[in-house]
């Protein structure tokens, strides 16, 4: 029996210069480095000290399904004030890692490493692998934003993380690096500007700092780093200085060593990879640059002079816009290559990557030491997951019945709508599934964005051609257009979640529940029905968003409440004298179909004015626009270039048909809005973006005339 108490407190924390609130674990982030040997028990105290509930969820470890630690799933959540005792037998070795499932808590610090290490009379025991010395390394991100309000943002298309991280491809950008018909394209697809990551972090860590370094090593020194990613929705190159490294496992299960120049390891991964220390007195950089290439952390590796890695350059945004418009349809699908990509052999992001494309730079490293780099070469050899193989044979049961399922990761970057087979968890049912059966499911990523889907309880077979050997993972990432097939035994009764391991998309609903058909009673879920539902609520929860405009015509606003599917908005033009007039209209709408152009709504139009405007309407209707208390059906529909065509019927007969567009990008800070409708009116605007919330506006609207004026938006 092995055990550990885990004190969970609130802590103020300072990456950046500012207090910002985080959760420690025993004091420290990222939380306690837990180790086992295989056949021990684990005995894990959580003692709860915040004023919040809790959970601990032991990513990639076989154990029963009451101890895996998902809220509302398999227990219910720990409540503040009180001690849960997790109790379960170590069956397995390798480098895995632990991490809260309640809300957001793993973004603000709650992931620590886990090392289950080999019995010495193991078979599999391998001399000059497992018996080297070992650093457990743990990947984070930070940002000063509380992460509820960064789900938020992103639910609401707010684009200021792109400004923070550089990457905004506007139209006055494009034409300057000559892809104007690059932008065009996208728009006309209804794409918005291509994203390699969502959320813009002020630090990323190595085991909870961005520099550190393990002097203790000397030349010759052969060192097992057991990296583990636990960053809520970073993916990290890793290179070393040192030369190449050797891949000898992943998701905590034995591969034949896999020489490369570097790998980019998902979020939720586990690598462990070997390097060595080729000369004296130099220490050398074990660089982790996360995928967006904004920021980066090391670890120095020896003592002496610091040998720095090369940093990578800035991607190539625009190159990467073209490939996708290539890829994406005009119905908003991406064209489906089957077979032929998968398993990241085929990573058409190397079009953004001028290291590949042989485009590269001299660039300024973003560190202080002079050393000297080393240099990137256009042989690069890169991990992708065609290369990994077990050293034993993976094969199951041949007598076994075979259960066959495929899913779809479907997407909605414009409303950030993130599901399987267009449904979220909040849409489904738990999918049954019999003990002992093969479970062999075939995954399409029909969206832009890469998707870690991780299963929770078991390993799974990648079918990566190495047959018998097949690699066993827990993790498979998912490239946009790629299909894999992944197969598991189901030999573990209970309820496993499957889902996104990119935190904000698992919270927008990337999930979904294997439930193992006539299991015993859960006995810390005593209310399984009522226990799924507040799960299923998680993910489909309504995202707030308002914003006003105090101008020198008038005081302009919008107020909106959405989740999944629904939306409740409310939007207002208050003019400062009767002429000006005062006006507010409320939709209530439903989105329809996958892409979710097409918004049926009802709606309520007030307004009140004293104008000289136009009795008829283009329709040669008597136009009520002066004095109006209508009730209306519409349909909200998204064109080509993100303009909205909306046609809605008021209840004296009425009609309008109006198009908008509120977010032109005309450069790095500047949106251009229009408006335009058959009851005369117009509006032309152009917006500054000077922070998070505050911008700057000028516009002529129709009725209000020209104005200036301070907009803050939430």
């Amino acid at each position: 029996m092995v055990r550990y108490d885990l004190f969970v407190k609130d802590t103020i924390v300072i990456f950046t210069g500012k207090e910002k609130r985080a959760i420690a674990v025993n004091g420290q982030i990222p939380m306690p480095t837990l180790t086992f040997t295989e056949g021990d028990t684990a005995e894990i105290h959580v003692h709860n000290r915040l004023k919040e509930s809790t959970s601990l969820h032991w990513h990639g470890l076989y154990l029963p399904n009451k101890e895996d630690g998902v809220p509302y799933l398999t227990q219910m959540p720990i409540k503040p004030n009180t001690t849960h005792i997790y109790r379960f037998p170590i069956i397995q070795n390798g480098t895995h890692w632990y991490h809260s499932h309640s809300g957001l808590q793993e973004q603000i610090g709650m992931y620590g490493s886990m090392v289950l290490l080999k019995k010495e009379d193991d078979p599999t025991f391998r001399k000059g692998i497992d018996d080297l010395p070992y650093v457990p390394i743990i990947l984070s991100e930070w940002t000063d934003y509380n992460p509820d309000n960064v789900h938020r943002m992103l639910h609401n298309a707010n684009d200021w993380f792109a400004i923070k991280k550089n990457s905004v491809q506007s139209y006055g950008e494009a034409i300057k690096a000559g892809h104007f018909k690059t932008k065009l394209t996208n728009e006309w697809k209804r794409m918005l500007a291509m994203d390699v990551s969502d959320v813009y972090y002020d630090k990323f860590l190595i085991n909870g700092t961005s520099e550190s370094q393990l002097s203790q090593f000397k030349v010759g020194d052969k060192v097992r780093l057991r990296v583990s990613n636990g960053g809520a929705s970073s993916y990290f190159w890793l290179t070393y200085a040192g030369g190449k490294m050797t891949v000898v496992a992943n998701d905590g299960n034995d591969v034949e060593p896999v020489i490369v120049d570097r790998l980019l390891i998902g979020v939720s991964e586990t690598y462990d990879v070997i390097v060595t220390i080729p000369a004296e007195n130099t220490s050398y950089e074990f660089l982790a640059t996360p995928e967006d290439r904004t920021k980066s952390a090391s670890i120095y590796i020896g003592s002496g002079i610091k040998q720095l890695a090369s940093p990578l350059p800035k991607l190539k945004y625009f190159e990467g816009m073209k490939m996708m418009n290539d890829m994406m349809k005009m119905n908003g699908s991406m064209n489906d290559m089957g077979m032929d990509m998968s398993l990241q052999q085929m990573d058409m992001n190397t079009v953004m990557y001028p290291e590949i494309t042989g485009e590269n730079k001299p660039n300024k490293s973003q560190h202080s030491d002079h050393s000297n780099h080393t240099m990137p070469s256009n042989d690069i050899v890169t991990l992708n997951y065609a290369m990994l193989k077990s050293p034993t044979k993976t094969t199951f049961p041949k007598d076994a019945p075979i259960r066959e399922l495929k899913f779809e990761l479907t997407g909605n970057m414009n409303r950030y709508v993130w599901s399987m087979d267009n449904r979220v968890l909040a849409e489904t049912d738990k999918i049954l599934i019999k003990k002992g059966e093969i479970v062999r499911i075939t995954l399409y990523n029909n969206s832009m964005m890469r998707h870690p889907m991780h299963l929770h309880g078991h390993d799974f077979r990648v079918i990566n051609g190495q047959g018998d050997y097949a690699p066993l993972k827990n993790v498979l990432d998912i490239m946009p257009m790629e299909t894999n097939v992944i197969e598991f035994e189901a030999n573990l009764e209970g309820d496993w979640f499957f889902h996104c391991h990119i935190l904000y998309h698992m919270m927008a609903g990337m999930n979904r529940v294997f439930s193992t058909e006539n299991q015993a009673p859960n006995p810390l879920l005593p209310d399984k029905k009522w226990a799924y539902k507040k799960l299923q609520k998680e993910s489909n929860e309504l995202h707030f968003m308002f914003q006003n405009d105090f101008a020198t015509n008038g005081n302009d606003g919008m107020t909106m409440l959405q989740n999944t599917r629904w939306s409740f908005g409310t939007e207002w033009r208050l003019g400062y004298n009767d002429r000006h007039g005062y006006e507010t209209e409320t939709h209530i709408g439903r989105y329809i179909g996958r892409n979710q152009w097409l918004m049926p709504f009802i709606g309520f139009d007030w307004r009140y004015r004293k104008h000289e405007t136009p009795k008829r309407n283009l329709f040669g209707q008597t136009n009520t626009k002066d004095n109006r208390r209508q009730f209306s059906l519409g349909i909200a529909y998204t064109l080509p270039m993100l303009v909205i065509l909306q046609t809605e019927v008021y209840h004296d007969g009425n009609v309008r048909v109006q198009l908008r567009r509120e977010d032109i990008p005309i450069s790095k800070r500047f949106r251009a809005a229009f408006m335009v409708n058959t009851d005369r009116e117009y509006m032309f605007g152009l917006n500054y973006i000077a922070g998070k919330n505050l911008g700057f506006r000028t516009h002529y609207d129709s009725d209000m005339g020209f104005g200036v004026g301070l907009t803050f938006n939430y």
